[in-house]
């Protein structure tokens, strides 16, 4: 790529970083006021950049760079996502415990995408919610969309919405545990079950004590870790969708049929999940220093909030309203249930 090329996506890209850094500012200042952020400089992008898209639509010049950052950049800090993630600190909670973990997980997914299609959202929408529910938020939103085709506006209806029972989640939980009469520990899995982000997970469980956060964190990296293979098995029946609707089409002659065989890893999964599963590898092998994991972990979150702040340059406004009764709707009861699930496997262990 020569640079005349490369300098095309520079007024998007800048366009961008200005509205991360003004998330970034907005979320400090929240946290001065408030003691915490209750709204994530991740969601406060998308929003600053809904609010400019409503009143200004980009031309060219703006757009090329607005679309590299909404699909690229996000791939990049997926990636990096995988550095930070180690499967060894969770092995310690033994095979049952990670086992119920997983069931529950892959329970959730189903009957959230069941009670998706059940309010009429389509199969994209309908896919982001069940997995951001049922994983780890805005993460798994933002890791599935480029694996299903998702747009902006579907991507930021499902963050938005997530993102504001997250903050739900995290306001209720003590006093749920405290209600239930909770032990600590199971305090811990029931907030790594349902809350949806780490930091969400430690603000939610440090009023219980530090046994409740350590024991939620490990929970929530279990759920963290079922992101790969999630993608992977959602990335094998897109395929599979793709290739049905090629047979299903109009019969072309032998000479025009492309040749098919058994597809390249490459072609079957995004380079960016074979490229976050390496990472994965690599740190659960100790191949990444520890030095390199903080700055690993800061970068993938900038980037992600650069993408953003894309993403909500490219949603008509109009079109996320139309959908948010629904959207609404399916969000909530899929959290309850999360939450239902969670209570039963903590009881159905003696965790809690």
């Amino acid at each position: 790529m020569s640079f005349t090329q490369a300098a095309r996506f520079l007024p998007g890209i800048f366009l961008c970083g200005v509205l991360t850094g003004a998330s970034i500012w907005l979320q400090g200042i929240e946290t001065h006021v408030f003691g915490r952020a209750w709204i994530e400089a991740l969601v406060i992008a998308i929003l600053l950049g809904t609010a400019i898209r409503t009143i200004w639509t980009p031309s060219l010049l703006w757009r090329c760079g607005i679309e590299f950052g909404a699909k690229t950049i996000l791939e990049i800090a997926i990636v990096l996502l995988g550095a930070t993630i180690s499967a060894g600190a969770v092995l310690g909670e033994g095979l049952a415990t990670l086992g119920a973990i997983v069931g529950a997980v892959a329970a959730t997914i189903c009957i959230s995408y069941a009670i998706g299609k059940m309010f009429g959202l389509p199969h994209r929408m309908a896919t982001l919610i069940a997995c951001g529910n049922s994983i780890c938020g805005n993460s798994a939103i933002a890791a599935v969309a480029p694996v299903i085709g998702a747009d902006g506006e579907e991507i930021a209806s499902s963050i938005a919405f997530t993102a504001v029972l997250g903050v739900v989640v995290v306001i209720a939980l003590p006093l749920i545990a405290l209600a239930l009469h909770m032990t600590p520990k199971g305090a811990g899995v029931f907030a790594g079950l349902t809350v949806y982000a780490v930091p969400q997970v430690l603000a939610a469980t440090a009023p219980i004590g530090i046994l409740s956060t350590q024991v939620g964190t490990l929970v929530k990296l279990v759920r963290v870790l079922m992101l790969g293979p999630v993608i992977l098995f959602i990335s094998f029946f897109s395929r599979a969708d793709r290739d049905e609707t090629d047979e299903a089409a109009p019969a072309i002659t032998a000479g025009d049929r492309p040749k098919r065989g058994a597809p390249a890893l490459h072609q079957l999964v995004p380079w960016f999940i074979i490229g976050f599963l390496l990472l994965i590898a690599a740190r659960s092998a100790a191949v990444i220093p520890d030095a390199a994991l903080a700055p690993a972990s800061k970068l993938a979150g900038f980037l992600t909030i650069v993408s953003m702040a894309a993403l909500g340059l490219g949603v008509d406004v109009r079109v996320v309203a139309r959908a948010g009764l629904r959207v609404t709707t399916v969000v909530t009861l899929s959290l309850i249930v999360l939450g239902t699930i969670a209570l039963l496997l903590i009881y159905g262990l003696r965790l809690g």
